[in-house]
């Protein structure tokens, strides 16, 4: 690793930064699929956790994508606009299951091109995308064995958006990760039957014990066998009453043992407190924090972190959400990010056509020409040894 001190000037103001130049994957073998039943109880050569976290601390800037059916209602239900975040309309909403099933028949994302997705990404200077392989509310991208209620069986539009994700990431020399929610709002052995109140966390279901082995799991097998490899597993969700550290750390373990350099983040565990992101002390952490919305106001010394934030005020596309973030903000928030030692995942919501919002999009161009020259200061950077100026 290569270090640099010096001044991030431009826009940014003052910072010192250790930065390196991370080199491209270049896998180009053909995806392989696996059965999501093939064992996990292979012998595996364990890496240390600095060899697995070695890409992703040279990365330090990366794509959030959350798409899916709430892309369809856009924030809107029954002609009335809903409070709260797009992707969660369901709840919000107190939208029935069948209900919101209908949404399913509509979502035909003619214009999506996973090509010029990650061309985007690649253009701002990330250098890995997190897409939503299931969010809350049940609803996968890919082409699931498990479930019907996925993008080729419930949809018209009937292509694998997850596989030609991969393949564009592999194509242009991003890692490919995976969203994925342990909630689910659509199977009838998790939160479907707390309906009108999905995510009430003082209920219990008496067969979530049967929605994890039977189907989280043979799910989560399907992600890493089928369009691995992986950079990262994402998980949240993890607050509801069911989840417990024991299931986390399971989790964590099986994966680990299909994939010994998979990432995996601390929302597999039952510990993190609230929006600040990080694990409390004794609970099971997995790989890195994630705080979400919020950059910590110093850095975190000997800890893996991640701000996760949305350009405006959703994560899931909302029509008429413009309370747009400039780019010069963003740019600000990266560097102090990055000067700090954590990564920014910063996210897009594209429309239900397949689109990635044409704000989200300029910002993104903007953040790239900064990049392209002054990335040296980002990537690869360690926390500043200064403090905060005066």
């Amino acid at each position: 690793m290569t270090f640099v001190a010096g001044i991030a000037a431009v826009i940014l103001g003052t910072v010192v930064l250790c930065g390196c130049e991370e080199q491209a994957v270049s896998n180009e073998q053909a995806l392989k699929s696996v059965p999501a039943e093939t064992s996990v109880n292979a012998p595996v050569q364990p890496l240390s956790r600095d060899e697995r976290m070695a890409w992703w601390r040279d990365a330090r800037f990366g794509m959030f994508i959350h798409w899916g059916l709430y892309s369809v209602p856009a924030g809107t239900y029954n002609g009335k606009r809903i409070g709260g975040i797009g992707e969660w309309i369901m709840e919000s909403a107190n939208i029935p299951v069948a209900e919101y099933e209908k949404f399913a028949a509509e979502f035909n994302p003619v214009q999506f091109d996973a090509d010029q997705w990650v061309r985007i990404a690649k253009d701002a200077g990330m250098k890995y995308i997190v897409i939503t392989s299931k969010h809350h509310d049940g609803f996968c991208l890919w082409d699931s064995n498990v479930t019907e209620w996925d993008i080729m069986d419930a949809t018209p539009f009937k292509r694998d958006i997850l596989r030609e994700l991969t393949v564009a990431c592999k194509k242009h020399g991003l890692r490919m990760c995976f969203y994925h929610s342990i909630m689910d709002w659509h199977h009838p052995d998790a939160q479907a039957p707390f309906y009108p109140t999905y995510n009430n966390g003082g209920m219990s279901n008496p067969n979530f014990d049967r929605y994890v082995r039977t189907y989280l799991w043979p799910q989560l097998a399907e992600l890493v066998h089928n369009y691995g490899p992986l950079g990262v597993l994402w998980f949240d969700g993890e607050w509801i009453r069911d989840w417990s550290d024991d299931y986390g750390q399971q989790t964590y373990q099986r994966l680990i043992e299909m994939q010994p350099d998979l990432i995996i983040n601390n929302r597999v565990g039952k510990g993190r407190g609230g929006m600040s992101g990080m694990s409390r002390k004794g609970s099971f952490a997995g790989d890195f924090g994630t705080p979400e919305q919020e950059i910590p106001a110093r850095g975190l010394p000997g800890t893996d972190w991640e701000t996760c934030m949305t350009m405006n005020d959703t994560w899931g596309f909302k029509s008429y959400d413009e309370n747009w973030k400039s780019t010069e903000d963003l740019l600000r928030k990266l560097a102090d990010i990055a000067s700090k030692g954590g990564n920014f995942l910063l996210n897009v919501g594209p429309t239900s056509e397949g689109l990635i919002p044409a704000a989200s999009v300029e910002r993104l161009a903007g953040m790239g020409r900064w990049m392209a020259a002054n990335g040296e200061s980002i990537y690869g950077t360690t926390a500043s040894p200064l403090g905060a100026p005066p």
